[in-house]
Protein backbone atom coordinates (compact mmCIF):
# COMPACT_ATOMS: atom_id res chain seq x y z
CA UNK A 1 0.00 0.00 0.00
CA UNK A 2 1.42 3.39 -0.92
CA UNK A 3 1.92 6.15 1.60
CA UNK A 4 -0.85 8.73 1.76
CA UNK A 5 0.08 12.40 1.82
CA UNK A 6 -1.47 14.88 4.24
CA UNK A 7 -1.72 17.37 1.36
CA UNK A 8 -4.69 15.22 0.23
CA UNK A 9 -6.67 16.45 3.24
CA UNK A 10 -8.97 19.23 2.02
CA UNK A 11 -10.45 20.00 5.46
CA UNK A 12 -11.67 18.33 8.64
CA UNK A 13 -15.02 17.73 10.27
CA UNK A 14 -15.59 17.58 14.00
CA UNK A 15 -18.97 16.12 14.90
CA UNK A 16 -20.02 17.06 18.41
CA UNK A 17 -22.39 14.40 19.78
CA UNK A 18 -25.01 15.25 22.37
CA UNK A 19 -28.44 14.23 23.60
CA UNK A 20 -31.31 16.00 25.36
CA UNK A 21 -29.46 15.98 28.68
CA UNK A 22 -26.17 17.27 27.24
CA UNK A 23 -27.47 19.76 24.67
CA UNK A 24 -26.67 22.73 26.94
CA UNK A 25 -23.06 21.52 27.29
CA UNK A 26 -22.89 21.16 23.50
CA UNK A 27 -24.14 24.74 23.16
CA UNK A 28 -21.37 25.98 25.47
CA UNK A 29 -18.77 24.12 23.42
CA UNK A 30 -20.14 25.64 20.23
CA UNK A 31 -20.09 29.18 21.67
CA UNK A 32 -16.46 28.70 22.68
CA UNK A 33 -15.55 27.42 19.24
CA UNK A 34 -17.39 30.22 17.46
CA UNK A 35 -15.61 32.83 19.60
CA UNK A 36 -12.17 31.52 18.71
CA UNK A 37 -12.18 29.72 15.38
CA UNK A 38 -13.10 30.74 11.85
CA UNK A 39 -14.90 27.58 10.82
CA UNK A 40 -18.20 26.56 9.23
CA UNK A 41 -20.77 25.61 11.86
CA UNK A 42 -23.49 23.20 10.78
CA UNK A 43 -27.06 22.79 11.88
CA UNK A 44 -28.13 21.10 15.08
CA UNK A 45 -29.48 17.63 14.36
CA UNK A 46 -31.66 16.44 17.23
CA UNK A 47 -31.73 12.96 15.68
CA UNK A 48 -29.17 10.60 14.15
CA UNK A 49 -28.13 11.76 10.66
CA UNK A 50 -26.13 9.85 8.04
CA UNK A 51 -23.47 7.68 9.65
CA UNK A 52 -23.81 9.43 13.02
CA UNK A 53 -25.77 7.34 15.54
CA UNK A 54 -26.33 10.24 17.94
CA UNK A 55 -27.61 13.78 17.77
CA UNK A 56 -24.86 16.09 16.56
CA UNK A 57 -23.70 19.24 14.88
CA UNK A 58 -20.74 19.52 12.55
CA UNK A 59 -17.81 21.91 12.55
CA UNK A 60 -15.91 22.08 9.25
CA UNK A 61 -12.44 23.60 9.51
CA UNK A 62 -9.34 24.04 7.40
CA UNK A 63 -6.26 21.93 8.02
CA UNK A 64 -4.39 25.00 9.27
CA UNK A 65 -6.69 25.10 12.33
CA UNK A 66 -6.11 21.49 13.35
CA UNK A 67 -3.19 22.26 15.70
CA UNK A 68 -5.25 24.73 17.73
CA UNK A 69 -8.87 23.63 17.34
CA UNK A 70 -8.41 19.96 18.25
CA UNK A 71 -6.41 20.64 21.45
CA UNK A 72 -9.05 23.23 22.42
CA UNK A 73 -11.79 20.63 21.93
CA UNK A 74 -9.81 18.02 23.87
CA UNK A 75 -9.64 20.32 26.89
CA UNK A 76 -13.10 21.90 26.60
CA UNK A 77 -15.37 19.12 25.35
CA UNK A 78 -17.41 19.00 28.60
CA UNK A 79 -17.48 15.20 28.64
CA UNK A 80 -19.08 15.10 25.19
CA UNK A 81 -18.00 12.57 22.58
CA UNK A 82 -16.47 14.22 19.52
CA UNK A 83 -15.77 12.44 16.24
CA UNK A 84 -13.09 14.02 14.03
CA UNK A 85 -12.20 12.99 10.50
CA UNK A 86 -10.30 14.37 7.53
CA UNK A 87 -11.96 15.08 4.21
CA UNK A 88 -9.91 13.52 1.43
CA UNK A 89 -12.80 12.77 -0.90
CA UNK A 90 -12.93 9.12 0.22
CA UNK A 91 -15.83 9.05 2.67
CA UNK A 92 -15.54 5.51 4.00
CA UNK A 93 -11.80 5.55 4.84
CA UNK A 94 -12.16 9.09 6.18
CA UNK A 95 -14.87 7.90 8.60
CA UNK A 96 -13.11 4.65 9.56
CA UNK A 97 -9.37 4.28 8.98
CA UNK A 98 -8.48 7.96 9.36
CA UNK A 99 -10.92 8.94 12.12
CA UNK A 100 -10.14 10.20 15.63
CA UNK A 101 -12.23 10.34 18.78
CA UNK A 102 -12.24 12.71 21.72
CA UNK A 103 -14.00 10.81 24.47
CA UNK A 104 -15.49 7.36 24.03
CA UNK A 105 -15.99 6.12 20.48
CA UNK A 106 -19.31 4.87 19.16
CA UNK A 107 -20.18 2.63 16.24
CA UNK A 108 -21.01 4.56 13.08
CA UNK A 109 -23.57 3.55 10.46
CA UNK A 110 -21.00 3.18 7.67
CA UNK A 111 -23.67 1.80 5.30
CA UNK A 112 -25.11 5.34 5.17
CA UNK A 113 -21.96 6.46 3.33
CA UNK A 114 -22.18 3.94 0.49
Amino acid sequence: MSERQSKNIKSYHAHIYYDAASKEAAAHVRLGLEAQFDAVYGRWHDKPVGPHPRWSYQVKFDSELFDTLIPWLALNRRDLTIFVHPNTGEAIPDHTDHAMWLGPSVDLNIDALG
